[in-house]
């Protein structure tokens, strides 16, 4: 597949890029930053907020499919994180269907999910109880992508991705940690999964602590194979892991953040 991957250059992109191209698919990247040192192949730096600029990318490439990855990782004001991440959505989905590209596979969070009191294994029926605007943002953007499936009849698969780390630093990354080379098989299943239409998914690895159900994933072609138990006896417990397990947001869950004042007469 020839895929266009978004936020190429981030933490996240570069391992997905790289993970693609050896498993076969042609990749493009795109990111507002320059294309990093040492990486070929095509590359366009612009921003997915610009429309047009998203629409001369597809013109020019022809595209199966997009990972779509770009977006602020953490919080912003609510304006902020609507444009980083449904924005940015809503032009690339536009061009897709204009130039018939038939599945995303998109970088949501466990944040759409995060107020959740942690009790019991989610699945990917619990209504979205997002810990931030930019877990509200999450949830929009799946939104946005449910509506394009059904209006549109593309396939669009959302990855609500946990900690993606190089290995677990926390008591909570045990529960919540994605490895790398399990982030490439998850986006390479979704890749490749056979009509899924709008399914979600979350994103981790298969550790014994999981916070979150991983069978969905499992029917789209998921086998994670990671686990971040091999990882236990090395972290020491903090005086934060109570907090942190209160919900599956973890600090997201009780993070401040500042509301726009309301006009009154």
């Amino acid at each position: 597949m020839r895929v266009l991957v978004t936020g190429a250059a981030g933490s996240i992109g570069r391992v997905v890029s790289l993970g693609l191209a050896d498993r076969g698919h042609d990749v493009v990247g795109l990111d507002r930053l320059p294309q990093p040192s040492g990486e070929d192949g095509p590359w366009y730096a612009l921003d997915c907020t610009d429309p047009d600029a998203v629409e001369a990318v597809f013109a020019e490439q022809s595209l199966d499919a997009v990972v779509h990855l770009a977006g602020h990782p953490g919080e912003a004001s609510l304006p902020d994180s609507l444009t980083s991440h449904v924005v940015t959505t809503g032009a690339l989905l536009d061009a897709m269907v204009a130039h018939d590209v038939r599945r995303m596979v998109y970088a949501s969070s466990n944040h759409a999910v995060g107020r959740t009191p942690r009790r019991e294994l989610v699945g990917v029926d619990t209504r979205p109880r997002p810990d931030t605007f930019y877990g509200v943002s999450k949830v929009a953007a799946e939104g946005l992508l449910s509506l394009y499936v059904d209006r549109y009849g593309i396939d669009a698969v959302a990855c609500r991705i946990g900690s993606f780390l190089p290995e677990p630093e926390t008591v909570r990354n045990l529960s919540t940690w994605l490895s790398h080379d399990d982030c490439v098989r998850m986006v390479h299943a979704a890749l490749t999964a056979t009509a899924p239409g709008f399914a979600v998914l979350y994103g981790i690895s298969a550790n014994t602590r999981a916070w979150w159900d991983l069978e969905p994933g499992r029917a789209l072609g998921y086998e994670p194979q990671d686990d971040a138990e091999a990882w236990a006896d090395r972290i020491q417990p903090s005086p934060e892991d109570d907090w942190d397990a209160a919900h599956v947001g973890g600090p997201y869950a009780t993070t401040t953040f500042e509301r726009p004042a309301l006009d009154r007469p």
